[in-house]
């Protein structure tokens, strides 16, 4: 039986599904607190929560776990990087409150446009304070939303109605999508500078952090209002306060920086505060703790892992282009040399291997900076890691008349002495679930497998020079264990692939390059 860990108020339907299925053995505590129930339970197989944060202590504290489930979109109360290390997937249920806080959304936009709560709350105290609540209608409004996933559709389609005018942002939504669903497609800056009511459906996280910048604050419409939905960190709330008092602006605002009681940070600029209510129907409830059984059900039978969000490698794509990627800049780096400063990367990606040119760029910097880039970033820190090296990254459009099939190419541009550039080539492939280094500068048609341990020496072609090799390493008591020996005739340099039946240290490597006055000599083990 496996242990299910439900540590949140979470609809009891979840509990119901596993414990019907028969192959789990669910506990579930909305009291207890998550740190308690994980030293009362580190046998969980599965833990489900909903806004509770799963830090890396908690993960490493469950030796067992192998599926965190969140049961809602946002996951970045998670250590999603971490759980992957540790070989846990960590899931969602997509759209599951989306309904939830696409109406939560417009009942903020209404009960601020009429002043519902302060008029309430005078009213019940016996006053009459009509000629202090003039609002406004919502109805004609042109509404900006930023991120057109399942809530901002619906809060399109259900602002549909009130005859408003759509304009949306989404970076990764095609402009033919966005005006297929009735929503104009546009920029930031322009949704800043036209709309009356702004709503945020981003997810949080150092990508977004201060997206609604001053700049952005700085265009809105006087009296425009901004509402906050989504993560907290989104907006840059000291713009926003000095903003707000300029031009009186709006600021309907649901999210915290914690989930819990105590002094709230914009509560002097927040025309409308909610305690993260989005999610917080007994539709959203339910369905979410439905999907996240359901999940986790199919995840161990049908192996359906279509939701988890930490994949270090996306559907369709097999883990051994990642790993050649991975060993393929490895290699160019070292053959380059390590200390050596990179100007430029390029890249060309082959036959079914074209779309995923952003996942295997993260596989190719962390193969060229093993200790300083984790591969499991995305694409976003590559991006940025590059920015911040000074290092142009360039994705070349593959000729398909090279008939290269699903290859790639790497090619490092190299700083030398007097600033002038050097460029070095590596190209590789998968056959048969096996990988395959095809080329390495101008040695072409190599074919071999980077696995185990593997000398190359490149150096100018002359006799002996493959005898002292050898020599050397015999004396070093190191076999040779298979051999290639390429040479061009154009350059008249030759290429020595040797696989060993152990590591070469730093001082054979230098002692034979130095007896053979090689080019370069590197040592992989793979």
């Amino acid at each position: 039986m496996k242990k299910v860990l439900i540590p949140t108020k979470l609809d009891s339907v979840a509990a119901t599904i596993l414990t019907a299925h028969g192959g789990y053995t669910v506990v579930q505590d909305g009291k207890s607190s998550l740190e308690d129930l994980v030293k009362a339970h580190p046998d969980t197989y599965a833990l489900i929560v909903r806004s509770e944060k799963v830090p890396a202590t908690i993960i490493d504290a469950l030796p067992q776990l192998k599926v965190i489930i969140r049961a809602g979109a946002g996951y970045d109360t998670i250590d999603t990087k971490h759980a992957r290390r540790k070989n846990v997937d960590v899931m969602n249920t997509p759209g599951a409150n989306a309904n939830g806080v696409a109406e939560e959304v417009i009942a903020m936009m209404l009960a601020d446009a009429r002043h519902v709560v302060a008029a309430d709350i005078t009213t019940r105290a016996g006053g009459w304070e009509k000629k202090n609540y003039m609002g406004r209608e919502v109805t004609g409004k042109t509404i900006g939303i930023v991120g057109l996933g399942n809530i901002g559709r619906l809060v399109a389609k259900r602002l549909a109605g009130f005859d408003c005018r759509f304009l949306g942002y989404d970076p990764i939504v095609t402009r033919e999508r966005i005006y297929a669903l009735g929503i104009e497609s546009a920029t930031l800056e322009e949704i800043f500078a036209t709309c009356d009511y702004i709503t945020l459906h981003i997810p949080g996280g150092e990508g977004t952090r201060g997206l609604v910048s001053a700049k952005l604050i700085g265009m809105m419409k006087k009296g425009a209002t901004l509402i906050n939905c989504a993560r907290y960190g989104i907006i840059d709330e000291d713009a926003l306060r000095i903003a707000k008092a300029e031009k009186g602006l709006r600021y309907l605002n649901d999210v915290y920086t914690k989930d819990e009681a105590g002094p709230k940070p914009m509560t002097d600029i927040a025309d409308l505060m909610l305690p993260h209510l989005g999610a917080n129907t007994h539709e959203a409830n339910y369905v979410a703790a439905e999907r996240a059984a359901k999940e986790l059900i199919d995840l161990d039978e049908k192996g359906d892992m279509s939701c988890i969000v930490n994949r270090d490698i996306p559907e369709g794509l097999e883990r051994a282009y990642c790993e050649l990627a991975f060993n393929l800049a490895s290699l160019a780096r070292q053959i380059s040399g390590t200390s050596a400063i990179i100007q430029t990367i390029k890249t060309t990606f082959y036959g079914d291997l074209t779309p995923f040119a952003k996942w295997l760029t993260v596989s190719i910097l962390s193969g060229i900076w093993k200790e300083d880039f984790d591969r499991y970033n995305d694409y976003k820190a590559a991006t940025a890691f590059l920015k911040d090296m000074g290092i142009e990254l360039v994705n070349r459009t593959p000729d398909v008349d090279k008939g290269y099939g699903n290859s790639m190419t790497i090619d490092l541009a190299i700083e030398q002495a007097g600033k002038t550039l050097k460029t070095f080539s590596v190209r590789g492939t998968v056959t048969e679930s096996c990988q395959m280094v095809s080329r390495i500068d101008e040695f072409d048609r190599l074919y071999f497998e980077p696995t185990g341990v593997t000398l190359f020496c490149i150096y100018d072609d002359r006799p002996g020079v493959i005898a002292a090799i050898s020599r050397k390493l015999a004396d070093a008591g190191i076999n040779i264990e298979d051999m290639r020996n390429p040479h061009d005739d154009k350059t008249t340099r030759s290429l020595a692939i040797i696989k060993l039946n152990k590591t070469v240290d730093a001082a054979l490597i230098a002692d034979i390059s130095k007896d053979i006055a090689a080019h370069a000599v590197v040592c992989t083990v793979v």
